[in-house]
């Protein structure tokens, strides 16, 4: 399978590190401009030459926004060169916190970066891919949009928001030519997932991998995989569903959480 988006743009929303810059890369590798998201200048330029340096002749651009409010997503919509054919919608905030101990502005901040964002962004470019009989948007998710933690159910239930807000808007374009999904990764070797580790990694000098499959075995043992993923395996799978190839694929929750949700749907 040969994927091409030559002609095609595509934004990637929180794409300086981590799961959005391997999107990024991959979809830069298949030909398409690519337009990279962070909340600083310096934070998406340092992204764009990494990018370059991987593959020089990629058509990059970047925008600096923080997509936690409304004025963020306005600024980085305002930026935007042209129309976006395929919205990636990867801005989301995470992190371990009691539920009696989580007070409604954090639950607040939680909505409004992790849903409030790919809603405002699906509203303001979804149209115009749909005069043009063709897009794909498609929302980064979370294996714990099904597994729920019980120690980030804030977290989890923005979520499985997600979902909804994916499965209804492929509804709502049906017939369109646009596709509308979800992607759930599970433990990825992620940017994140490294600064998170970090003391260990100093204290036990155990390479990122070797932490990972620990961490997956400890605490996600349905894992099939019985490891984490690599950034680069949800990446393909988010390449493959903005292709021509995956036509056929809409209002769907695709998981690349190494088995998991321990289910067979």
């Amino acid at each position: 399978m040969k994927i091409e988006l030559n002609d095609r743009t595509a934004l990637v929303t929180a794409s300086t590190a981590g799961i959005g810059l391997a999107i990024a890369q991959g979809l830069a590798a298949a030909g398409a401009q690519v337009i990279l998201n962070g909340r600083s200048t310096d934070s998406v330029e340092r992204a764009r030459q990494r990018l370059l340096a991987a593959i020089p002749d990629a058509n990059v651009l970047g925008v600096a926004a923080d997509l936690s409010d409304a004025r963020g997503v306005d600024a980085l919509l305002a930026g935007l060169p042209g129309n976006v054919d395929i919205l990636v919608n990867n801005a989301g905030i995470f992190g371990p916190q009691d539920f009696f101990e989580t007070d409604d502005a954090t639950w607040e901040q939680y909505w409004q970066t992790n849903v409030m964002s790919g809603v405002r962004l699906s509203r303001a470019l979804l149209p115009a891919m749909v005069d043009a009989g063709w897009g794909r948007v498609l929302f980064i998710s979370s294996e714990s949009a099904r597994n729920i933690p019980a120690d980030m159910i804030h977290y989890g239930v923005s979520k499985t928001a997600q979902l909804s807000l994916s499965r209804g808007l492929a509804k709502r374009v049906a017939g369109s030519g646009v596709t509308v999904n979800a992607v759930l990764p599970g433990p990825t070797l992620s940017d994140g997932f490294a600064t998170m580790f970090e003391e260990e990694r100093t204290r036990t000098g155990k390479p990122l991998e070797q932490i990972g499959r620990e961490f997956v075995m400890a605490h996600r043992p349905a894992s099939v995989i019985q490891r984490a993923a690599t950034v680069e395996e949800v990446a393909n799978m988010v390449v493959y569903l903005a292709s021509p190839q995956a036509s056929a694929t809409s209002g769907a929750a695709l998981r690349v959480d190494g088995g998991v949700v321990d289910d067979i749907v």
